[in-house]
């Protein structure tokens, strides 16, 4: 049984397959020990770690793209653990991630304000001076 599933953040989206297997994760093609710096790849692992016994039997293969490494680092965590509850249908498997950290099966939707004219930023405004 193959699962297709997706996470995002920000501009960052993550299209996970977990298929039967023996273990492997690729990100983009390339096994998740290469992925660095190596806070995102703790990050990314984070679904495995919380259920210890789930990654024995499944291969998950990634692809992300867009955002920064951050955001395709939660993107990435999204996608496996929606495909890992989703392979295993196992309610108690999402209840465990729901309690942990919701943003684990739900997509994080903030994104950033567009810049608008007379400042900087989207909200702060040049500073003006009359002495």
């Amino acid at each position: 049984m193959v699962t297709n599933t997706s996470g995002k953040k920000k501009t960052a989206i993550a299209r996970a397959t977990v298929s039967e297997g023996e273990g492997r994760v690729r990100i983009n093609s390339k096994p998740v020990e290469l992925v660095e710096p190596e806070i995102s790849r703790l990050k990314m692992l984070e679904p495995f770690r919380i259920v210890d016994d789930v990654r024995d039997d499944v291969d998950v293969d990634v692809e992300v793209s867009g955002g920064g490494i951050s955001g395709q680092a939660d993107a990435v965590r999204t996608a496996i653990a929606r495909g890992l509850v989703q392979h295993s249908g196992d309610a108690e498997l999402r209840d465990a991630y729901m309690e942990f950290d919701r943003s684990l099966l739900v997509n994080d939707v903030r994104q950033s304000e567009p810049k608008k004219w007379g400042g900087p930023g989207a909200r702060a405004r040049y500073q003006k001076s009359y002495r």
